[in-house]
C-alpha cells in the first residue's frame, strides 16, 4: 500500500486528469476545495499541489504557468516526494530534538547546532542505548580504541558536546552522566 499523498487544492481539472492517469501514478489522490478540509495531522508524506501558493505547507508545488506538460509535472511530483522520503530517513528523533545525518546537525524547532561526525556518533551511539553507556564503551564503540587505554578523551568530547549544547539550546540535561554512564 502506497503511502505517499497528493492533494489538490481547488485545482478540479487538474484532479481530472490525474484520476484518468491513475494507475501510471504512484501515490494516493486527494482532492480538496476548502483548506479547511485538509486534515493532514496523521500525514507525514504528503504533497500539495495547486495553483497559489499556500501559507504554512512547505511541501508543495504551485502551478502558475501553463500550459502543464503532465510527464514533466508527474516527474515533479516524485522528486519532491523521493526528497521527502531521504530526509525523513536521514532525520533521528531525539524528542526535543532531532538529528540530521546527512548535515550533522542537531535542531529543534528554530534553532540549529552543526556537530562533527564524532559529535553525531556519541549522540546516536547513546540514543541507540537502551542503558547508560560507560566511557569504556563509548571508547570502544564509538572511537574503536581498546578499553584498556587511560585517555580522557571521551569525557572531553562530552564536555564539549555538553557545553555547545548548551550554549544553542541552553539545555543542560541533554547528556547526563550518572555512576552508571552517560545517557540522553
Amino acid at each position: 500500500m502506497n503511502n505517499q499523498t497528493l492533494v489538490i487544492y481547488d485545482f478540479e481539472i487538474l484532479y481530472q486528469i490525474l484520476t484518468e492517469i491513475d494507475e501510471h501514478i504512484s501515490f494516493n489522490l486527494i482532492n480538496i476545495k476548502k483548506i479547511s478540509e485538509l486534515n493532514l495531522k496523521n500525514e507525514n508524506n504528503y504533497l500539495i499541489i495547486s495553483n497559489k501558493k499556500l501559507k504554512g505547507f512547505e511541501n508543495q508545488i504551485t502551478i502558475n504557468h501553463y500550459p502543464i506538460g503532465i510527464i514533466k509535472l508527474i516527474e515533479s511530483i516524485n522528486i519532491k516526494f523521493l526528497k521527502k522520503k531521504y530526509n525523513q530517513q536521514s532525520e533521528i528523533d531525539l524528542g526535543l530534538y532531532k538529528l540530521n545525518l546527512n548535515s550533522r546537525k542537531i535542531f529543534n524547532k528554530d534553532k540549529s547546532l552543526d556537530l562533527t561526525e564524532r559529535e553525531s556518533n556519541i549522540i546516536i551511539f547513546l540514543n541507540n542505548s537502551k542503558t547508560p553507556v560507560k566511557i569504556s564503551k563509548l571508547q570502544t564503540e564509538v572511537w574503536g580504541h581498546n578499553s584498556k587505554l587511560e585517555t580522557h578523551t571521551v569525557e572531553t568530547h562530552i564536555y564539549r558536546l555538553r557545553k555547545k549544547i548548551n550554549d544553542i539550546f541552553s539545555d543542560s540535561n541533554f547528556i547526563k552522566s550518572s555512576k552508571l554512564g552517560y545517557t540522553i
